[in-house]
């Protein structure tokens, strides 16, 4: 025998009478298949009492993924809700919609899917900005006020999945809140899909725009036939009420059930009795004690094994449940569904047809006209939870008008500027509005001495997100004390802190040998061994020919120094006349023009570094133990940064102006001012390049942090499209472009450990081309001296009679003397000159 419990039996609506009709049916009916557990809390307990009595449970309503009875008999003729949480996430990553709310039923009903569609956003990068969880007995004020919350959120596109029941107060209660406008999407599961045709006209009318999903139900003769008759029975059993459009599909499972269960009784056949009494419930006062059936064990296992096409589809059963199937993709149009697509689990969809990675067969889903009779796609989200402008907050009288300048009608900088140039770039248009963070515009805002602005950068920043600011725009730093409470985008602009330094001007002595500094020794010899073998060189070419290069041998030794020092300052006034000569002449300015040059720029150098390290400037620790004055700017990051560099906090002043620091640097740490000024590098530079011509520069290596960005609420959809934007025009040089424009180019960078003394194997090939050029002029004249003269040498050598010291002093003597064809030369060449 098979008794089946109807969803309208008044026992379904009262747990306790539905659980004590079950063991009516087991002890005393003494059944052997029960259809009908509602919900997943009745069939949990009456599969406990199945297993025991050897008796198929059977449903086809209870569809919630929370129900896992761990018994083979409990049988689910109903597709699991698990099924189509692929099918919601994939309506919400063909849209690209990436932030949804939930809107479930405080049930099992309602919890039981969560997890799963949690999970399956997740898989298409989408967020789960919100959950809603609303009781079933929840009143009508309770859910309008659960839908004005929500509005106030940025987020679009709301997940519903209640019951039928529930649904159509929430929806109803949706339109009064004009959520049902343009610019919202509402999905909604199949629950309530299943049941929409019976739903009342004024829900209908509340969900025009509403896209949801449904089991995929194939046509067929006998569905058709089926659904004719079911209406004309309707009409007769209500002559006063227009029949359904179609059997939904929970009297399709129905149907298939009952013709499932009466196959199965076919095979097994009946035979009575079929129940073996339980000997210990004769003598047991357990309510829960039942007989067992003979004919359940086989009754279940042909259930389990039949497979035929019904109503709703081919009927397969796979441990215990329905086999999944397609699923719909249909939105409400008037009083109707209508189907915009199909999708279907990747794995059943052919390879040759034409399926997108959403899972839907086609290239693409119909168009939908969404809540508000709009054809627009709603982008999922709203710039402002208002619907008005984006209101975006700058810092008011920041001191740098560079980056931000506020004046009455009209903001300004080069970070506004970028703002402008981001955002223009972004695939749609956002109405925004620029606000100045004062005290008159900030309600909230912790009031500060100062007369314009309300308050610090983390006070403009806690605005965003209190909701007073959609956005902040400015030299805003990105710091994890700030990431914890809003969103940054990508930095447009560099970070670091460096430390800027006047350079005080000192006339004491630095050493007795100062100038010695700038080259190492061994430079200093080889130079020097330089000089001499020019010199040498030089009067040994001259000689024979030049009479400024004659006279005693006292004068010999002054000219051999004279003529390359005095390169030094190109003063020589003695006239070259040998070619070889000349050309060791040139190498050697050319060597000397270097070297000066060089040595002019290192003892600069040395100076400047003695002047700040003699201060005790290069380094932080020392101005700490001095106990000097540091700087920094009013209402910036920079001020807890200085102190955790170890200043205590009555050595750290604030200022707003560059004045103010220009000020402070120049009366120093001694005179009520500060030694060093500790900003953010585009500040410094700005800084730098508006007194560049008072000595300041920048000190010690750049303290690394992160760069401006802009900011936003937590969660905002805008901060990955603008951080993408800024991606984009950073690739594209258009960034850079800017912040060129906005901050001009500023003065050098000291850097104590760039200048070093400079070594010899600087110069080694300038000296190795010097000394090659030299040598070789001297061989080659050497060379020609004893060729022409290679008669008297040969003399002179030949007397064997004369020592070897007395030959070497010949050929001197020899050498000494000028050369009587130049000397011919010389009288011709000025008798030419003369008038």
């Amino acid at each position: 025998m098979v008794c089946i419990i109807q969803q309208g039996d008044r026992f379904a609506h009262d747990f306790i009478r539905w659980i004590y009709a079950a063991l009516n049916l087991l002890k005393d009916v003494q059944v052997d298949a029960i259809i009908g557990p509602q919900t997943s809390a009745q069939a949990n307990f009456v599969a406990g009492l199945g297993d025991a009595a050897k008796v198929p449970i059977i449903s086809f309503t209870a569809t919630s993924p929370s129900l896992r009875p761990q018994t083979p008999y409990f049988v689910r003729t109903a597709i699991n809700d698990s099924a189509q949480v692929e099918a919601v996430a994939a309506i919400v990553k063909y849209f690209r919609w990436h932030r949804v709310v939930f809107i479930y039923e405080d049930t099992d009903y309602g919890n039981g899917i969560i997890p799963l569609l949690s999970i399956a956003f997740q898989q298409v990068n989408a967020r789960v900005s919100y959950r809603s969880v609303i009781p079933a007995s929840a009143t009508g004020d309770f859910i309008l006020q659960e839908l004005h919350n929500m509005k106030k959120m940025q987020t679009r596109v709301f997940v519903v999945h209640t019951t039928a029941l529930l649904a159509s107060r929430i929806f109803l209660k949706a339109k009064e809140a004009e959520m049902m406008s343009e610019g919202y999407a509402w999905i909604v599961t199949s629950g309530l899909m299943n049941l929409f045709y019976s739903l009342e006209p004024s829900v209908v009318d509340s969900m025009q725009g509403v896209v949801g999903v449904k089991p995929h139900i194939p046509g067929s003769r006998k569905l058709k036939s089926t659904t004719v008759s079911w209406k004309k029975k309707f009409v007769e059993i209500n002559p006063m009420i227009p029949p359904p459009r179609e059997i939904n599909i929970y009297g399709l499972w129905a149907y298939d059930t009952l013709s499932a269960l009466a196959m199965a009784a076919e095979k097994t056949g009946f035979r009575e009795p079929s129940y073996l009494q339980n000997t210990n419930a004769l003598n047991s006062t357990d309510i829960f004690i039942t007989g067992t059936s003979q004919t359940g064990p086989n009754l279940l296992a042909a259930t389990l094994d039949t497979n035929f096409t019904g109503l709703s589809g081919n009927f397969r059963l796979i441990n215990g449940k329905l086999e999944p199937s397609s699923f719909e993709i249909l939105y409400v149009n008037g009083t109707e569904l209508t189907q915009v697509g199909l999708w279907k689990p990747i794995l059943q969809i052919p390879s040759q047809m034409n399926a997108n990675i959403t899972g839907f067969a086609g290239k693409k889903l119909k168009n939908i006209t969404w809540p508000g009779e709009s054809r627009n796609v709603p982008k999922g989200w709203e710039v402002s939870a208002s619907g008005k402008k984006l209101r975006v907050g700058v810092p008011a009288n920041i001191g740098f008008p560079q980056f931000v300048n506020v004046e009455k009608d009209n903001i300004t900088g080069l970070y506004v500027d970028l703002f402008k140039y981001v955002m223009a770039a972004l695939p749609y248009t956002v109405e925004y509005e620029f606000i100045p963070f004062e005290i008159s515009n900030a309600s909230t805002a912790v009031q500060t001495s100062n007369a314009s602005s309300a308050g610090s950068y983390d006070d403009l920043s806690y605005q965003v997100f209190n909701g007073n600011f959609d956005a902040a725009v400015g030299d805003i730093t990105i710091t994890s004390a700030r990431s914890e409470y809003v969103d940054f985008t990508f930095p447009i602009a560099q970070g670091g802190i460096t430390r800027t330094q006047k350079i005080p001007h000192d006339d004491e002595n630095k050493g007795k040998y100062f100038f010695v500094q700038p080259l190492k020794r061994e430079l200093w010899l080889t130079a020097i061994a330089m000089f001499i073998f020019t010199g040498v060189a030089m009067w040994i070419l001259e000689h024979r020919f030049n009479r400024d290069f004659r006279g005693p041998p006292s004068e010999h030794a002054g000219l051999i120094f004279y003529i390359p020092f005095m390169t030094l300052a190109f003063a020589n006034r003695e006239r070259i006349v040998s070619n070889l000569a000349r050309l060791v002449l040139v190498v050697w300015v050319f060597v000397v023009l270097i070297l000066s040059s060089t040595y002019t720029a290192s003892l600069s150098a040395i100076f400047t570094i003695n002047k700040l390290d003699q201060n005790g400037d290069s380094d932080v620790s020392r101005l700490i133990r001095n106990g000097d004055y540091v700087g920094c700017r009013e209402g910036s990051f920079i001020y807890e940064f200085v102190k955790r560099l170890g200043f205590d906090e009555s050595k750290i002043r604030t200022y707003k102006l560059p004045q103010d620091f220009h000020i402070a640097l120049a009366k120093g740490s001694e005179n009520g001012g500060i030694k060093a000024m500790f900003s953010r590098t585009p500040y410094t530079d700005v800084f730098l390049s508006m007194y560049c011509n008072k000595t300041y520069m920048k000190v010690g290596s750049t303290y690394f942090t992160e760069g401006s960005a802009f900011v936003f609420p937590k969660g905002s959809p805008l901060v990955a499209d603008v951080s993408r934007a800024i991606i984009k025009q950073t690739d594209n040089h258009n960034i850079s472009k800017t912040n060129e424009k906005g901050i001009e180019k500023t003065c050098g960078e000291y850097d104590p450990d760039f200048w070093q003394t400079v070594e010899l194997k600087s110069f080694k090939v300038l000296f190795g081309i010097t000394a090659g050029i030299t040598g070789t002029c001297l061989v080659a004249f050497l060379f020609s001296y004893f060729y022409k003269n290679r008669d008297v040498v040969r003399r002179i050598f030949s007397n064997s009679e004369t020592t070897t010291w007395s030959k070497l002093n010949a050929i001197s003597m020899h050498f000494d003397r000028r050369d009587p064809k130049s000397f011919r030369f010389c009288i011709t060449f000025v008798s030419i000159l003369k008038p």
